[in-house]
């Protein structure tokens, strides 16, 4: 290496989505009011045009966050790794910025969603669930087109329907509705 300490870049961003409790988008002000909150968890905030933030605190080297047309949390985080963690957390203080880096993310979290870690983890399990039931419908819906003969063409046509209906939703990273699974299990 150069002699730089080693810093996750921006291909190493990870990018999550948390559920938003209902209406706290309103509430806040949208991105604006997102931003603003922002302020009382990160330094150094920055916002685009698009009203996505931009800040930092300790070992969060970026957070760039927005609420998405959806209505959730769209958060991208990028964290000392490697070299640089390691004398971060050497330095005078470092543990307890770290763990200060921690409790301000938290925070920021719990605030921008309305909702706490183990009710964000609880809305997490849930949304999987919904892929999951989906993508299942998909498969078992192929399967039946391809074993089971005779079945009528508006049929099949309404199946394929269903199934592109769900994949741009999957594809888009919305989940499903059950109502839209349901319809597609009910056709076999």
């Amino acid at each position: 290496m150069n002699g730089e300490p080693y810093v996750a870049k921006s291909a190493a961003l990870n990018m999550e989505r948390f559920a938003v409790k209902r209406g706290l988008v309103k509430s806040t002000g949208g991105n604006a009011g997102l931003a603003k909150l922002a302020t009382n968890y990160f330094e150094n905030i920055n916002v685009d045009a698009e009203g996505v933030f931009t800040g930092s605190y300790g070992l969060l080297v970026q957070v760039q966050g927005s609420y998405d047309s959806a209505g959730k949390l769209a958060v991208e985080v990028e964290q000392m790794k490697g070299e640089a963690l390691g004398a971060f957390l050497d330095s005078e203080g470092g543990r307890e910025k770290a763990m200060e880096s921690r409790r301000r993310w938290s925070s920021f979290l719990d605030d921008a969603t309305g909702y706490n870690a183990k009710q964000r983890g609880d809305k997490a399990k849930e949304e999987a669930k919904k892929f999951s039931k989906a993508k299942s419908a998909i498969k078992m819906a192929h399967k039946s087109m391809q074993l089971i003969s005779g079945i009528d063409e508006s049929v099949i046509a309404k199946a394929n329907e269903l199934i592109q209906a769900l994949e741009e939703k999957i594809e888009a990273g919305e989940p499903p509705s059950e109502t839209q699974v349901k319809k597609l299990n009910d056709l076999f």
